[in-house]
């Protein structure tokens, strides 16, 4: 069975993505700041280590936020003239029953 999406809802789609890709960030701003501990040394770079953990992920989440706004926008605009994307599904035997 084929199915189409013609619709995207563009806040909760924003929203849902820019949490997750807030979250990804944290792990990857923390290895970026021990970089900077290891070769800067502890000197006055401690302060910008700090700063870049925490608006760093906020500055990357909003932005996350704002372009998949667009996209999903966008997305909702084009498929209503041309079609959204199809996907096809299939039942498989076995698979979620219970037995």
């Amino acid at each position: 069975m084929k199915i189409q999406i013609v619709n995207v809802s563009v806040g909760q789609s924003a929203k849902v993505l820019a949490v997750l890709y807030t979250v990804m960030s944290l792990p990857i701003m923390l290895i970026v700041t021990a970089a900077g501990f290891v070769g800067g040394g502890l000197g006055a770079g401690i302060g910008v280590a700090i700063m870049t953990l925490l608006i760093a992920p906020l500055v990357y989440g909003l932005i996350t936020f704002l372009c998949t706004g667009l996209v999903a926008w966008l997305y909702n605009l084009v498929a209503r003239r041309v079609g959204g994307l199809e996907y096809s599904v299939a039942e498989m035997p076995g698979v979620g029953a219970k037995t």
